[in-house]
């Protein structure tokens, strides 16, 4: 009997023991083994027109994000979707390219430098839409796809849409493709196999340390007008005036210029062209850091820099001595891979399939205009 007893008040004791250790734990939170916290992105907005829920994109269709109004291949903004344009643009086989910029309400981007992209919000969406004018037989317009790049609170995303034969609706792809395209550039037939880029190939362009990032959204390429529907300003402005842009911006931005406009200097130009065209892997965390160039507008005040006098890493023809040798395009690198169509070869590596006549025109320029090493 007592030893009845005595096994009963054992288990008592068992369970109040385990009771009290449950309760040990709601006292003392710190005992509990601590769950990894996940960001969350915010909710979708409402009454805005667009449509970004980052729990659900990308989406399958571009027309789910409502950033157009009308007929979606007139490419018409929605409200608050506002239109941009480098200074100097990005070749794409002389693709044209319309962009567009979103914010989620009541948020802002800040500035950082000069150089550097604009810290977008969460939320943030970039958008560009690649089109031939011309394109024959019919001498139509054909848009080929629209990228889009949006902001999630773990870091920055791509979405690919290419666009329809009926030019009503894109689909996203991230697959990869080419499409067979024939136009007229200034009254001269070209044509070529358009590459639509893989999300590797996207990642490969865009990224710094090895995360996705923006390219061309910088201060220095947006410092100069832009004919928006309400007049003509200032890019960096009108983002400040409707609220998109803190108004944190310094006095004086050193800034990039239009390649094309024959009113700037050849130096100017041409350091401009590859700060667009090249920068974006010959930097610093990017895809061809350990190429000796560095591209950029901001590093390119040193020659060095450009190639110029410096003996390139690979082999390819035993005549080209320098990446740039001053007055002698045949003995620089440089000018023999942006006139190279061979995928090996070609610089850049991704977005072209045929030559930039015009930016090939523009290195020989600076070439000849640089007389020596210095």
């Amino acid at each position: 009997m007592n030893r009845k007893r005595t096994d009963s008040n054992r288990l008592i004791l068992s369970v109040c023991a385990v009771s009290a250790f449950t309760a040990m734990l709601f006292l003392f939170p710190s005992c509990k083994k601590k769950a990894k916290v996940e960001p969350i992105d915010p909710p979708v907005e409402e009454g805005t027109g667009v449509s970004v829920d980052l729990s659900t994109v990308p989406y399958t269709k571009l027309s789910d994000y409502r950033f157009f109004e009308g007929e979606m291949k007139n490419q018409n903004p929605a409200e608050h979707v506002i239109p941009y344009e480098p200074a100097s643009g990005l070749f794409t086989d002389y693709a044209h390219k319309k962009r567009f910029i979103w914010l989620p309400t009541g948020t802002q981007a800040t500035y950082v430098s000069d150089h550097d992209v604009l810290d977008l919000p969460v939320g943030a969406a970039l958008i560009k839409t690649f089109y031939y004018d011309d394109v024959q037989p019919a001498g139509n317009t054909r848009i080929i796809e629209t990228r889009i790049m949006i902001r999630k609170s773990s870091g920055w995303i791509f979405a690919d849409y290419v666009w329809n034969t009926e030019q009503t609706e894109a689909y996203l792809d991230l697959q990869g493709s080419n499409t067979n395209i024939s136009w007229l550039q200034n009254g001269v037939p070209k044509s070529t196999a358009y590459r639509i880029p893989n999300e590797t190939e996207c990642h490969t362009c865009h990224k710094i340390n090895d995360q996705p990032i923006p390219i061309g959204i910088k201060p220095q390429n947006l410092n100069v007008d832009y004919a928006y529907s309400d007049g003509t300003q200032n890019q960096l402005q009108k983002l400040v005036s409707i609220g998109y842009l803190q108004n944190n911006l310094p006095g004086n931005i050193v800034s990039t210029v239009n390649y094309m406009d024959q009113t700037k200097t050849i130096d100017e130009r041409f350091r401009s062209y590859v700060d667009i065209n090249c920068a974006h892997c010959h930097s610093e965390g990017k895809h061809c850091s350990y190429r000796p160039m560095r591209l950029a507008f901001s590093e390119t005040t040193d020659p060095i820099n450009l190639g110029l006098c410096v003996e390139p890493q690979e082999f390819i023809n035993s005549s080209l001595a320098y990446i740039i040798k001053p007055s002698d395009k045949n003995r620089s690198m440089m000018y023999y891979r942006l006139g190279s169509t061979v995928p090996s070869e070609r610089m850049p590596l991704l977005g072209r399939t045929v030559v930039h006549e015009e930016g090939l025109q523009l290195l020989e320029d600076w070439i000849n205009w640089k007389q020596t090493c210095n």
